[in-house]
């Protein structure tokens, strides 16, 4: 898909990459800070053993109190000689190096030995001797280009002698330990980035089944839902049902835009149909007359009348068009308590005058108030009743009755009338739907549904074939 092929293509914006690189980023971050905790405190702890015998051998010679005389005539310079003096050999690389020197810091003989070019090159890495000696830290000197920790101490005589200890085998130690763990920390950065990858591609796989669905649904299946996931995290499940939510409003939306368009369309070719029918019995008429063919005066009567039945017929029509239209747009309606029981004993009153010869009864004892639009129970009432009037026999009784129950205001119109099948009575409430070849326009109860629910209430019918019909407005008892 699209969307997929774009995530492998600019795979390093993708959030595993990412994730990936900052975990390697990490862990490379601990392996070098590690690594130089440990060297430094590597480094710390081998100069300071140096530093120590430094100090162990300087300290001894400082105590004895000698001179150069001294040490010439002392029977132990043969053990100072092997020690400390050495051939002249530049490429002599002793770990440690002892050179006499001057207040002025030259290399001097130590009784019959000269100093060697070794302790000449001590010598001259050391600039003040004075400041070494009087310093109790050792210092680092370069000698030949190799690194030493020196430190002096004065004789008596005014000289002074100079001790000098290698560091280089420290230095290629910690170099050892650096390059081991720069090998180890590579091999874990490998392995780490390796797991990641993996690790992260089952964790995201729930992210890559959202992708999957949301194409899927840009291509047209609205009823791909996002599946779960057995290792989802908490934070990616609540994202799929927050999305899988979204997906079913989405879903439902769009059903009820193409059900309403639907409707629409078949409400406009209806509104055509029934339009068309009294404009062209109008028309028809219009033709006659003008053609000269109505001469007989009782024919002229009689085709006005027809055009006049006509043009009530389409302006009723265009009213309860127009009724329909401004309840599509939930207008605000004019609250305000409103006695029911009046209102259903006028409507009572209206067809007896009539019809006398249908037989009435009505159940509305005392005031019954509720708040609601008075014009619009009153077109309520006036639809149920006319629609008792237009599809049952005159002599077919009819009851009215208005009551409180479960904390609302029931209000029913029942006949005895023919019924209507089931069928039928599932689309009583469509907008054109006239059972069978029934007279009117097929919008009656319609507008009834659409008062009663712009009121927040709801309007029920109970019917079968031959047991008549019953309609059943339940109101919120707001009074």
């Amino acid at each position: 898909m699209r969307l997929r092929r774009l995530g492998c293509k600019r795979g390093i914006h993708s959030l595993r990459a990412k994730l990936t690189l900052a975990n390697v980023a990490l862990l490379a971050l601990g392996i070098v800070a590690a690594t130089a905790v440990s060297v430094m405190g590597m480094r710390y702890y081998l100069l300071d053993q140096i530093d120590s015998d430094l100090a162990k051998s300087r300290e001894t010679m400082s105590s004895s109190r000698l001179t150069m005389q001294m040490i010439d005539d002392l029977s132990t310079l043969a053990i100072v000689r092997e020690r400390f003096l050495l051939q002249d050999d530049r490429e002599a690389r002793p770990d440690q190096i002892l050179s006499v020197v001057d207040t002025r810091g030259d290399a001097i003989s130590l009784g019959d030995f000269t100093p060697s070019a070794l302790q000449k090159d001590l010598a001259d890495a050391v600039d003040d001797p004075r400041a070494l000696a009087a310093d109790p830290e050792p210092h680092d000197i370069q000698v030949r280009g190799d690194s030493y920790r020196a430190t002096a101490t004065r004789l008596t005589d005014g000289t002074y002698i100079l001790f000098a200890t290698s560091t280089e085998a420290v230095h290629k130690g910690i170099g050892k330990a650096v390059r081991l763990d720069l090998a180890i920390g590579t091999l874990l950065l490998a392995l780490l980035a390796v797991l990641t990858m993996f690790s992260v591609r089952r964790r995201m796989r729930p992210l890559e089944d959202m992708v999957e669905t949301s194409s899927a649904i840009a291509e047209g299946d609205l009823t791909r839902r996002v599946p779960s996931s057995r290792e989802a995290t908490l934070e990616v499940e609540q994202l799929r049902t927050a999305l899988n939510s979204m997906l079913h409003q989405v879903e439902s939306a769009y059903r009820t835009r193409e059900q309403s368009a639907a409707q629409l369309r078949r409400f406009v070719a209806d509104a055509s149909h029934e339009l068309r029918t009294p404009l062209s019995a109008i028309r028809g008429y219009l033709q006659l007359y003008d053609q000269g063919m109505l001469q007989d005066p009782d024919e002229r009567k009689r085709a006005w009348g027809r055009v006049m039945a006509e043009a009530d017929r389409m302006g009723r029509l265009v009213d309860e068009l127009l009724t329909l239209a401004r309840l599509d747009q939930r207008p605000e309606l004019r609250f305000r308590n409103v006695d029911l029981t009046r209102l259903v004993r006028d409507a009572a009153e209206d067809l007896r005058v009539q019809q006398p010869e249908r037989p009435i009864s009505v159940d509305a004892d005392g005031a019954l108030l509720v708040h609601a639009d008075e014009a619009g129970l009153r077109q309520v009432l006036g639809n149920l009743v006319g629609n008792v009037r237009t599809h049952t026999p005159a002599d077919v009784p009819v009851r009215l009755g208005v009551e409180r129950a479960y904390g609302a205001v029931r209000l029913c119109v029942a006949d005895d009338g023919p019924g209507l099948a089931e069928e039928d009575a599932a689309r009583v409430f469509d907008r054109f739907f006239r059972a069978g070849r029934g007279a009117g326009s097929g919008l009656g109860l319609a507008i009834v549904q659409g008062v009663v629910q712009a009121h927040g209430g709801r309007v029920t019918v109970r019917t079968a074939p031959g047991e008549g019909l019953a309609v059943t407005v339940m109101l919120p008892s707001r009074t």
